[in-house]
């Protein structure tokens, strides 16, 4: 075929039916829905904080293998939670300057840090709602690989539920702005105390790259 000239490839496209994109009144064909809580703890003068528990409970239809599916959410939550948490990414700017203008700082895994053994929580509980069949897949199932990423904001909001114990702790009871990732340093100086006040007040808002 080769010698010939003969094209071996052959391409195709499957147009999914009963949809009509963005914009329409149905985008997709179905949905992929869950919730999580989770509890943690947090060391006020330090900043660190540990994942106590995490409760999730996943809509992926009728499962083909609940085993895989588990797994698949298991690791979809933690890569949210380090997306939440602790992958921050610094650029070179004005907020920055010990970083080269226009460069990316981090770059490896000594600067750009990601989850790892120690970030995953102490208890993970994660269960697959039952009798909810999806028609629209194959076997009644549902697509669940990155869908649970997001449920990582449930450490997120846990850490600033803390945060705001620890800044009634000192009389302060308003809201305070904490953006992704929640990072100890961020943490830290948003736990406002006689330590932290003579260089950060209760207004006090980290820099970040954007």
């Amino acid at each position: 075929a080769h010698k010939d000239r003969v094209d071996q490839s052959a391409h195709g496209f499957y147009k999914m039916p009963d949809i009509n994109g963005f914009g329409g009144d149905r985008p997709f064909m179905y949905y992929t829905y869950g919730a999580a809580c989770s509890e943690v703890e947090v060391d006020v003068l330090t900043g660190d904080f540990q994942t106590l528990k995490t409760d999730i409970l996943m809509d992926v239809g009728n499962s083909i293998n609940p085993a895989i599916d588990i797994g698949q959410i298991e690791g979809g939550f933690t890569q949210g939670l380090g997306l939440m948490t602790i992958e921050e990414v610094v650029w070179g700017d004005k907020d920055h300057p010990w970083v080269r203008p226009g460069v990316l700082h981090t770059r490896g895994p000594g600067t750009y840090k990601i989850p790892t053994a120690n970030d995953i929580p102490v208890e993970l509980n994660v269960s697959l709602l039952q009798n909810a069949p999806n028609p629209h897949a194959v076997a009644s199932s549902k697509a669940i690989g990155e869908p649970p990423l997001f449920l990582g904001s449930s450490v997120f909001f846990a850490i600033k539920d803390a945060i705001y114990s620890a800044r009634a702790g000192q009389g302060e009871t308003k809201f305070f702005p904490l953006y992704s990732p929640a990072t100890p340093e961020k943490i830290r100086m948003a736990c406002v105390d006689e330590f932290s006040k003579p260089y950060a007040g209760f207004d006090y808002q980290a820099k970040t790259s954007v």
